[in-house]
Protein backbone atom coordinates (compact mmCIF):
# COMPACT_ATOMS: atom_id res chain seq x y z
CA UNK A 1 0.00 0.00 0.00
CA UNK A 2 1.60 3.98 -1.33
CA UNK A 3 1.74 5.51 2.30
CA UNK A 4 -1.01 7.80 2.59
CA UNK A 5 -1.30 10.80 4.55
CA UNK A 6 -5.21 12.27 5.41
CA UNK A 7 -5.33 15.55 6.11
CA UNK A 8 -8.20 16.62 8.67
CA UNK A 9 -8.87 20.79 7.83
CA UNK A 10 -11.60 23.17 8.62
CA UNK A 11 -12.07 26.55 10.68
CA UNK A 12 -11.96 26.63 14.29
CA UNK A 13 -13.80 24.62 16.68
CA UNK A 14 -15.53 22.55 13.81
CA UNK A 15 -14.53 19.14 15.62
CA UNK A 16 -11.43 18.64 13.96
CA UNK A 17 -9.77 16.81 17.12
CA UNK A 18 -12.06 14.21 18.28
CA UNK A 19 -12.75 13.60 13.87
CA UNK A 20 -8.86 12.81 13.50
CA UNK A 21 -8.94 10.62 16.89
CA UNK A 22 -11.39 8.57 16.06
CA UNK A 23 -9.68 8.40 12.61
CA UNK A 24 -6.27 7.77 13.65
CA UNK A 25 -7.90 5.20 16.42
CA UNK A 26 -8.97 2.95 13.31
CA UNK A 27 -6.04 3.14 11.37
CA UNK A 28 -4.20 2.36 14.79
CA UNK A 29 -1.48 4.87 13.74
CA UNK A 30 0.08 8.54 15.00
CA UNK A 31 -1.60 12.55 14.04
CA UNK A 32 0.59 14.82 13.29
CA UNK A 33 -0.76 18.62 13.95
CA UNK A 34 -0.89 21.22 11.97
CA UNK A 35 -1.22 24.19 14.53
CA UNK A 36 1.21 26.78 14.40
CA UNK A 37 -0.36 27.57 18.08
CA UNK A 38 -0.70 24.36 19.37
CA UNK A 39 2.97 23.49 19.41
CA UNK A 40 3.90 26.45 22.56
CA UNK A 41 4.82 24.51 25.66
CA UNK A 42 3.39 27.82 27.26
CA UNK A 43 -0.01 27.63 25.47
CA UNK A 44 -2.80 25.76 26.36
CA UNK A 45 -6.13 27.33 26.97
CA UNK A 46 -6.18 29.70 24.30
CA UNK A 47 -4.90 27.77 21.66
CA UNK A 48 -7.57 24.74 22.86
CA UNK A 49 -4.89 21.98 23.07
CA UNK A 50 -6.28 18.68 22.94
CA UNK A 51 -6.93 17.06 26.33
CA UNK A 52 -4.46 14.99 28.60
CA UNK A 53 -6.84 12.29 27.69
CA UNK A 54 -7.36 12.63 23.87
CA UNK A 55 -3.41 13.06 23.45
CA UNK A 56 -3.05 10.09 25.65
CA UNK A 57 -5.44 8.12 23.09
CA UNK A 58 -3.62 8.53 20.04
CA UNK A 59 0.06 9.76 20.10
CA UNK A 60 0.65 13.71 18.52
CA UNK A 61 3.17 15.15 16.84
CA UNK A 62 4.40 18.68 16.85
CA UNK A 63 1.85 19.32 19.98
CA UNK A 64 3.81 21.01 23.00
CA UNK A 65 7.21 20.64 21.15
CA UNK A 66 8.51 24.03 21.31
CA UNK A 67 8.28 27.09 23.13
CA UNK A 68 6.84 31.01 22.47
CA UNK A 69 10.91 31.86 22.22
CA UNK A 70 11.38 29.81 19.26
CA UNK A 71 10.41 31.60 16.09
CA UNK A 72 8.82 28.71 13.74
CA UNK A 73 7.38 29.51 10.40
CA UNK A 74 5.81 27.08 7.73
CA UNK A 75 9.40 26.59 6.78
CA UNK A 76 10.73 24.86 9.99
CA UNK A 77 6.82 23.26 10.14
CA UNK A 78 7.59 21.25 6.92
CA UNK A 79 10.91 19.66 8.02
CA UNK A 80 9.66 18.47 11.33
CA UNK A 81 6.36 17.22 9.50
CA UNK A 82 8.15 15.89 7.01
CA UNK A 83 10.18 14.16 9.46
CA UNK A 84 7.67 12.57 11.46
CA UNK A 85 5.64 11.35 8.67
CA UNK A 86 9.04 9.37 7.84
CA UNK A 87 8.92 7.83 11.75
CA UNK A 88 5.17 7.17 11.17
CA UNK A 89 5.33 5.32 7.98
CA UNK A 90 8.32 3.21 9.00
CA UNK A 91 5.16 1.49 11.24
CA UNK A 92 1.92 2.07 9.34
CA UNK A 93 1.23 3.08 5.82
CA UNK A 94 -1.46 5.68 7.18
CA UNK A 95 -0.94 9.04 8.94
CA UNK A 96 -3.22 11.67 10.18
CA UNK A 97 -2.49 15.36 10.15
CA UNK A 98 -5.13 17.79 11.37
CA UNK A 99 -5.03 21.51 11.67
CA UNK A 100 -6.43 24.64 10.60
CA UNK A 101 -2.95 26.52 9.69
CA UNK A 102 -3.57 26.68 5.95
CA UNK A 103 0.43 27.61 5.22
CA UNK A 104 1.69 24.60 7.17
CA UNK A 105 -0.31 22.03 5.23
CA UNK A 106 0.36 23.89 1.67
CA UNK A 107 4.14 24.00 2.70
CA UNK A 108 3.74 19.73 3.90
CA UNK A 109 2.10 18.66 0.83
CA UNK A 110 3.69 20.91 -1.36
CA UNK A 111 7.07 22.44 -0.18
CA UNK A 112 7.77 26.78 0.69
CA UNK A 113 9.78 28.91 -1.08
CA UNK A 114 12.62 29.52 1.09
CA UNK A 115 12.53 33.21 2.57
CA UNK A 116 14.98 35.52 3.27
CA UNK A 117 16.45 36.00 6.77
CA UNK A 118 14.97 38.73 9.05
CA UNK A 119 16.95 40.38 11.84
CA UNK A 120 15.27 39.86 15.19
CA UNK A 121 15.64 43.79 15.67
CA UNK A 122 13.72 44.29 12.51
CA UNK A 123 10.81 41.94 13.37
CA UNK A 124 10.35 43.19 16.75
CA UNK A 125 9.93 46.59 15.43
CA UNK A 126 7.07 45.63 13.13
CA UNK A 127 5.60 43.33 16.25
CA UNK A 128 5.14 46.86 18.38
CA UNK A 129 4.40 48.74 15.61
CA UNK A 130 1.36 46.70 15.30
CA UNK A 131 0.56 46.37 19.42
CA UNK A 132 0.81 49.75 19.60
CA UNK A 133 -0.59 50.91 16.33
CA UNK A 134 -2.99 48.21 15.42
CA UNK A 135 -4.43 46.72 11.99
CA UNK A 136 -4.69 49.81 10.01
CA UNK A 137 -0.91 51.32 10.50
CA UNK A 138 0.02 47.90 9.27
CA UNK A 139 -2.45 47.76 5.98
CA UNK A 140 -1.32 51.48 5.39
CA UNK A 141 2.08 50.69 5.96
CA UNK A 142 2.32 47.72 2.99
CA UNK A 143 -0.15 49.44 1.08
CA UNK A 144 2.71 52.19 0.80
CA UNK A 145 5.73 50.13 0.49
CA UNK A 146 5.11 46.73 -1.14
CA UNK A 147 1.75 47.28 -3.49
CA UNK A 148 2.67 44.27 -5.37
CA UNK A 149 2.08 42.12 -2.23
CA UNK A 150 -1.27 44.37 -0.99
CA UNK A 151 -3.14 43.95 -4.34
CA UNK A 152 -2.92 39.84 -2.97
CA UNK A 153 -2.67 39.87 0.65
CA UNK A 154 -4.73 38.97 3.43
CA UNK A 155 -5.71 42.25 4.44
CA UNK A 156 -7.39 41.47 7.68
CA UNK A 157 -4.42 38.96 8.44
CA UNK A 158 -2.14 40.39 10.62
CA UNK A 159 0.36 37.44 10.78
CA UNK A 160 0.65 37.84 6.87
CA UNK A 161 0.80 41.25 6.87
CA UNK A 162 3.32 41.48 9.86
CA UNK A 163 5.90 38.59 8.00
CA UNK A 164 5.34 40.43 4.67
CA UNK A 165 6.48 43.55 6.08
CA UNK A 166 9.42 42.49 8.16
CA UNK A 167 10.74 41.16 4.67
CA UNK A 168 10.13 44.34 2.68
CA UNK A 169 11.33 46.15 5.94
CA UNK A 170 14.89 43.85 6.18
CA UNK A 171 15.09 43.53 2.49
CA UNK A 172 13.63 46.26 0.44
CA UNK A 173 11.91 43.28 -2.13
CA UNK A 174 8.68 42.38 -1.93
CA UNK A 175 7.76 38.91 -0.48
CA UNK A 176 6.23 38.34 -3.74
CA UNK A 177 9.76 37.77 -4.98
CA UNK A 178 11.27 34.97 -3.31
CA UNK A 179 8.08 33.08 -4.44
CA UNK A 180 8.48 30.72 -6.78
CA UNK A 181 4.87 28.65 -6.63
CA UNK A 182 7.48 25.18 -7.53
CA UNK A 183 5.72 22.53 -6.15
CA UNK A 184 7.60 19.63 -4.72
CA UNK A 185 6.84 16.08 -5.28
CA UNK A 186 6.09 13.91 -2.15
CA UNK A 187 6.67 10.12 -1.80
CA UNK A 188 3.44 10.09 -0.30
CA UNK A 189 -0.39 10.17 -1.61
CA UNK A 190 -2.22 12.56 0.13
CA UNK A 191 -5.93 12.46 0.87
CA UNK A 192 -7.68 15.87 1.63
CA UNK A 193 -10.89 15.59 4.05
CA UNK A 194 -12.12 19.22 5.22
CA UNK A 195 -14.92 20.03 8.08
CA UNK A 196 -17.22 22.23 8.10
CA UNK A 197 -20.77 23.13 9.76
CA UNK A 198 -23.74 25.89 8.90
CA UNK A 199 -22.13 29.13 9.72
CA UNK A 200 -24.95 29.49 12.54
CA UNK A 201 -24.07 26.46 14.37
CA UNK A 202 -19.98 26.64 14.10
CA UNK A 203 -20.46 30.44 15.49
CA UNK A 204 -22.62 28.87 18.89
CA UNK A 205 -19.70 26.13 18.74
CA UNK A 206 -16.71 29.26 19.01
CA UNK A 207 -18.77 31.26 21.68
CA UNK A 208 -19.20 28.65 23.94
CA UNK A 209 -15.43 27.20 23.28
CA UNK A 210 -14.25 31.26 24.28
CA UNK A 211 -16.75 30.97 27.51
CA UNK A 212 -15.11 27.62 28.37
CA UNK A 213 -11.59 29.29 28.13
CA UNK A 214 -12.42 31.94 30.56
CA UNK A 215 -14.14 29.63 33.04
CA UNK A 216 -10.46 27.24 32.63
CA UNK A 217 -8.14 29.99 33.19
CA UNK A 218 -7.24 32.01 30.10
CA UNK A 219 -6.89 35.11 31.73
CA UNK A 220 -4.50 34.06 34.44
CA UNK A 221 -2.77 31.59 31.17
CA UNK A 222 -2.53 35.06 29.68
CA UNK A 223 -0.75 37.34 32.53
CA UNK A 224 1.56 34.24 32.86
CA UNK A 225 2.61 34.90 28.94
CA UNK A 226 2.73 38.97 29.73
CA UNK A 227 7.03 38.62 29.33
CA UNK A 228 6.89 36.74 26.33
CA UNK A 229 4.21 39.45 24.74
CA UNK A 230 6.22 40.37 21.43
CA UNK A 231 6.78 37.18 20.46
CA UNK A 232 5.32 36.10 16.94
CA UNK A 233 3.51 33.11 19.01
CA UNK A 234 1.62 35.64 21.33
CA UNK A 235 0.22 37.50 18.15
CA UNK A 236 -2.98 35.45 18.52
CA UNK A 237 -6.48 35.32 19.19
CA UNK A 238 -7.46 34.85 22.76
CA UNK A 239 -4.47 36.67 23.96
CA UNK A 240 -3.83 40.04 21.93
CA UNK A 241 -7.82 41.01 23.27
CA UNK A 242 -6.50 40.23 26.92
CA UNK A 243 -3.31 41.65 26.58
CA UNK A 244 -5.54 44.94 25.50
CA UNK A 245 -7.63 44.54 28.71
CA UNK A 246 -4.43 44.07 31.34
CA UNK A 247 -2.77 47.55 29.30
CA UNK A 248 -6.58 48.57 30.45
CA UNK A 249 -7.24 49.57 26.85
CA UNK A 250 -10.69 47.71 27.23
CA UNK A 251 -13.18 45.99 30.25
CA UNK A 252 -12.88 42.31 30.52
CA UNK A 253 -16.31 41.93 28.94
CA UNK A 254 -15.14 44.01 26.32
CA UNK A 255 -11.86 41.85 25.40
CA UNK A 256 -14.29 38.91 25.55
CA UNK A 257 -16.74 40.34 22.97
CA UNK A 258 -13.80 41.07 20.98
CA UNK A 259 -12.14 37.33 21.24
CA UNK A 260 -15.33 35.74 20.02
CA UNK A 261 -15.44 38.81 16.86
CA UNK A 262 -12.08 38.22 15.80
CA UNK A 263 -12.45 33.83 16.29
CA UNK A 264 -15.42 34.22 13.76
CA UNK A 265 -13.22 36.27 11.86
CA UNK A 266 -10.60 33.84 11.61
CA UNK A 267 -12.77 30.82 11.07
CA UNK A 268 -14.30 32.64 8.20
CA UNK A 269 -10.40 33.17 7.17
CA UNK A 270 -9.63 29.48 7.11
CA UNK A 271 -12.52 28.49 5.21
CA UNK A 272 -11.75 30.63 2.43
CA UNK A 273 -8.19 29.48 2.27
CA UNK A 274 -9.25 25.95 2.62
CA UNK A 275 -12.28 26.07 -0.04
CA UNK A 276 -9.25 27.38 -2.91
CA UNK A 277 -7.55 24.36 -2.86
CA UNK A 278 -10.06 21.94 -4.68
CA UNK A 279 -8.79 18.47 -3.62
CA UNK A 280 -10.50 19.08 -0.47
CA UNK A 281 -13.48 16.75 -0.01
CA UNK A 282 -16.08 18.56 2.59
CA UNK A 283 -17.92 16.51 5.15
CA UNK A 284 -19.91 17.19 8.31
CA UNK A 285 -17.51 16.25 11.64
CA UNK A 286 -20.87 14.06 12.98
CA UNK A 287 -18.52 10.29 13.36
CA UNK A 288 -21.63 8.93 9.97
CA UNK A 289 -18.48 10.73 7.97
CA UNK A 290 -16.08 8.72 9.42
CA UNK A 291 -17.10 5.46 7.07
CA UNK A 292 -16.38 7.39 3.97
CA UNK A 293 -12.54 8.66 5.16
CA UNK A 294 -12.46 5.05 5.85
CA UNK A 295 -13.13 4.13 2.13
CA UNK A 296 -11.00 5.93 0.57
CA UNK A 297 -7.99 4.25 1.61
CA UNK A 298 -7.02 1.27 -0.06
CA UNK A 299 -5.20 -2.07 1.70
Amino acid sequence: MQPTIIIIAGPTAVGKTAFAIELARHFQTDIISADSRQCYREMKIGVARPSEQELAAVKHYFIASHSVTEDLNAGSFEKYALTAADEIFKKNPVAVMVGGTGLYIKAFCEGIDPMPEVPEAVRQDVIKGYEQKGLIWLQKELQTKDPAFWEVAEKQNPQRLMRALEVFNATGQSIIVFRTAKKAERPFRVVKIGLDLPKEILHQRIHQRVDQMMEQGLLNEVKSLLPYRLHNALQTVGYRELFDHLDGRCSLEEAVTNIKTNTRHYAKRQLTWFRKDGAFEWLSPAAESLPLVYGKIKG
